[in-house]
C-alpha cells in the first residue's frame, strides 16, 4: 500500500510522550501514530455498532409489531410473510 506523508505539530510534551510510547513497543513513531489512528476508527465503528444495538433495544417492540415478530426473539420469523421487503424473494 502506498504510504502519504503527514506533518503535524504538538507541543514537545506530546512529541516527548510520543517517543517514549514508540520505543516502549518496539515501533518506529510511524508505525505507532498508525496504530493510534487504526484504533481510534475502530472504537468509532464499535461506538456505533453499540449506539444501535441500544436503538434496536430501545425500539424493539416498534419493530415486532410492525413487522409481526414477538419481542425478543425471532419466534415468529420463520412464518412471517416478509413479501416484497427488500432482500427478501
Amino acid at each position: 500500500m502506498a504510504k502519504t506523508q503527514l506533518n503535524v505539530r504538538v507541543d514537545e510534551a506530546t512529541a516527548e510522550a510520543a517517543r517514549e510510547r514508540a520505543l516502549q513497543r518496539g515501533v518506529s513513531m510511524n508505525r505507532y501514530i498508525e496504530e493510534l489512528v487504526l484504533k481510534d476508527a475502530g472504537e468509532v465503528g464499535q461506538t456505533f455498532v453499540e449506539a444501535a444495538s441500544d436503538f434496536m433495544k430501545q425500539y424493539e417492540r416498534v419493530f415486532a409489531e410492525e413487522f409481526g415478530l414477538e419481542p425478543g426473539g425471532a419466534q415468529g420469523a420463520a412464518t412471517t410473510n416478509h413479501e416484497g421487503l427488500p432482500g427478501t424473494t
